[in-house]
């Protein structure tokens, strides 16, 4: 069992999570993506005055690696490896769509029969594109983390002999296009609360991320303008 500190900022709402031996201590939001960087050293400060806890005290850092927004992955993966290095403590990584069907199957458990067979997260990637994964409700991997364009007839193999939820920033735009009655769609929000139990999993079978060489999962190459 122990405390460890969860960072998200993958996404357009970042968050932070204090746990302890799985279960939530305290929980810190920002809604505003332009701001996380400035936000997460300050909540992370007002987190630990809080709980009346020091950093010293966490036994473990966990961040969503990705995909999702290139500043907020390098936002919070710098982060956690400052902290860890600093404290010499392990880091935790969380792929963002693996979080977010964890979030879905925890919401959709008690009548995930009506809802779907499988959960699909997608992550808006700009355009017609998403960050997508498909998982069952055993949060088991079923369709590798791919970039992909989006048409009419995307996942029409799984939608052959399954019904699909599709939820995320990215499954709106799905839903304009796609006439499969198999598809399903709603609305599931996660946060660095929805890390917790998976955080806790890892740290318990010592699966730790090398914090020398760990990069976030971008899913499609990242592209800087140099002058």
């Amino acid at each position: 069992m122990a405390l460890i500190l969860n960072i998200d900022t993958a996404t357009d709402s970042a968050s932070i999570c204090l746990a302890k031996d799985g279960e939530e201590i305290l929980l810190l939001k920002n809604n505003e993506q332009k701001d996380h960087a400035a936000w997460l050293h300050v909540a992370i400060q007002k987190m630990m005055k809080q709980s009346k806890l020091e950093l010293a005290d966490i036994e473990a850092v966990a961040v969503t690696i990705g995909p999702g927004s290139y500043t907020g992955l390098r936002v919070g993966l710098a982060s956690a490896k400052g902290i860890c290095y600093a404290l010499n403590k392990p880091l935790i990584t969380l792929n963002t769509l693996l979080v977010m069907a964890n979030a879905a199957a925890n919401i959709l458990k008690d009548s995930f029969g009506e809802n779907a067979d499988l959960l699909c997260p997608m992550i808006d990637a700009r355009r017609m594109e998403v960050f997508t994964a498909v998982y069952n409700k055993d949060i088991s991997l079923i369709k590798e983390p791919v970039a992909l364009v989006l048409t009419e007839n995307s996942f029409e193999d799984l939608l052959a002999s399954n019904t699909i939820c599709f939820f995320g920033n990215g499954s709106e735009k799905f839903k304009s296009i796609i006439k499969n009655p198999a598809a399903r769609f709603n609305t599931v929000l996660y946060d660095a609360g929805s890390m917790i139990k998976l955080a806790e999993s890892i740290f318990l079978k010592k699966e730790f991320a090398d914090l020398a060489y760990t990069e976030p999962l971008y899913l499609k190459e990242f592209f800087t303008i140099t002058r």
